[in-house]
Order: C-alpha cells, then structure tokens, then sequence
C-alpha cells in the first residue's frame, strides 16, 4: 500500500464543492487531511493519500479533472 502526500490548491469556483469526499468514493483510496486553510474565496490543503499507486494516480488525476491544482511534497513536512 502506497502513501503519497499532495499540497492541493483549490480556485474558488470549487471552495464549497466536497472533492475530498468525492475522491474519496470515486477511487479505492483513503484521504487524511495533514492541513489546511480554506476560506470563502481560496483554499490550500496538505492531503495524505493512501492506496494502491494506480489507485492514487487516479485519485490525482481526478483531482486535476475537477480544477483542482495539485502538487507532491517532497519533503515530510507534514509530520
């Protein structure tokens, strides 16, 4: 089972849409948010990913359908 952490930034279009949810039930995943800050016209969110590595680019890729901008951390700066 893969882990892999993703900073995720969301425009403010999708600020009230529940995507970590939807990823979470579109894709054989488990989300753990690490942190974040969303507000009524931007958010930003450290999120852990778990899963099988197919199943987490998926999950990614989703993410990137919806809007959302993503990008790895590469440091553990989330522990």
């Amino acid at each position: 089972m893969a882990n892999i952490r993703v900073h995720i930034r969301f425009p403010e279009d999708k600020i009230k849409e529940p995507v970590i949810y939807q990823i979470g039930h579109e894709f054989k995943v488990v989300t753990n948010v690490r942190r974040a800050d969303v507000r009524e016209t931007t958010g930003w969110m450290d999120l852990e990913l778990t899963g099988d590595s197919t199943e987490i680019e998926r999950a990614i890729a989703g993410l990137r359908k919806k809007g959302i901008i993503v990008d790895p951390i590469e440091l553990n700066v989330v522990e």
